[in-house]
């Protein structure tokens, strides 16, 4: 099980974007990557499709290394490690090893 969901936000703690916030777009499970809002751009030449739609050289978010991110608290807005806990229904559900809350 990941610790990162599509929806978190998440801080990059490593690379060329170190420091930077963004929420997930996507997870790859099978890969370790996700893709993450304006964090890990990449330049990609797009040709004309249609008569309408315009080409050139556009930005994109490249998906980068779960192992690079780490998810933002709500309760003390700090990246924290994260943690799983059985709860009281048999569902597993995480939280954050700093404050103990649970996210």
């Amino acid at each position: 099980m990941l610790k990162v969901k599509k929806g978190d936000t998440v801080v990059v703690i490593k690379g060329k974007d170190r420091g930077k916030k963004g929420k997930v777009i996507n997870v790859f499970g099978e890969e370790r990557r996700a893709l993450v809002e304006a964090v890990n751009m990449v330049k990609k030449h797009r040709r004309q499709a249609r008569q309408d739609q315009q080409g050139g050289i556009t930005s994109v978010e490249a998906p980068i290394r779960i192992a690079n991110l780490m998810v933002l608290c709500k309760g003390c807005n700090r990246p924290a490690r994260i943690g799983f806990i059985v709860g009281k229904d048999g569902l597993k559900q995480r939280f954050c090893k700093k404050c103990k809350g649970v996210l």
